[in-house]
């Protein structure tokens, strides 16, 4: 029991970071399709949550002061003030597993003055569709792939 716990807090740990690892390692720790959806739906919104209620003071106090030097308009800020311009709040929730980490989406709607609630729902929807998606697809498609390798 307890090495499970410990394979499903590693794998929130890590979906905290990068949302595809939910998927991938909920499949590869041999959880089921419907615990690996709500292992990354929690590690998806344990970063949303983290960082839009605790964004202002970390932005404020840490980013500052480590990257007090940096240029504010870099070609990367560029074009995520062009995703927020074409898609807004739902679109920017809506691409952040696919393009964004969760911390990065989380950080750029906060940014852009969405409200906390917005921020969390929207994260929160994008997260459940996405994660359902992409575990339905590695379930599915998972044991075909381990064939081609093992052939």
């Amino acid at each position: 029991m307890e090495e499970l716990v410990l394979k499903a807090v590693t794998i929130i740990l890590l979906t905290m970071l990068k949302f595809i690892f939910g998927p991938t390692l909920g499949y590869a720790g041999g959880f089921s399709l419907l615990s690996t959806i709500v292992i990354t739906i929690t590690g998806m919104m344990s970063s949303v949550l983290l960082f839009t209620f605790l964004g202002k003071l970390l932005r404020e106090k840490l980013l500052v002061k480590l990257f007090a030097r940096r240029k504010k308009f870099t070609r990367r800020n560029r074009q995520f003030v062009v995703i927020w311009k074409k898609y807004g709040l739902p679109g920017v929730a809506f691409l952040t597993p696919l393009l964004l980490t969760p911390i990065g989406g989380t950080i750029l709607l906060a940014s852009f003055g969405s409200s906390k609630r917005e921020i969390i729902i929207s994260m929160f929807l994008s997260a459940a569709f996405w994660s359902t998606v992409f575990s339905v697809l590695i379930y599915t498609l998972g044991p075909e792939v381990i064939s081609v390798f093992k052939s």
